[in-house]
């Protein structure tokens, strides 16, 4: 599961590591409506690397 995780990190343009950090500082104050925002192909590379 990881694996693809990261390979579709890769194929969105997306540092695997910068895409993790993110999405594991954010989830937890996320709202739960809206956690689509924090799916690979919804994260631009600026909010990636800014992580």
């Amino acid at each position: 599961m990881m694996y693809t995780l990261l390979n579709t990190a890769k194929l969105n343009g997306l540092d695997p590591e910068s895409y993790l950090c993110h999405v594991l500082t954010t989830i937890a104050n996320h709202p739960i409506n809206s956690i689509d925002e924090l799916l690979l192909w919804n994260v631009s590379l600026d909010t990636a690397a800014a992580a």
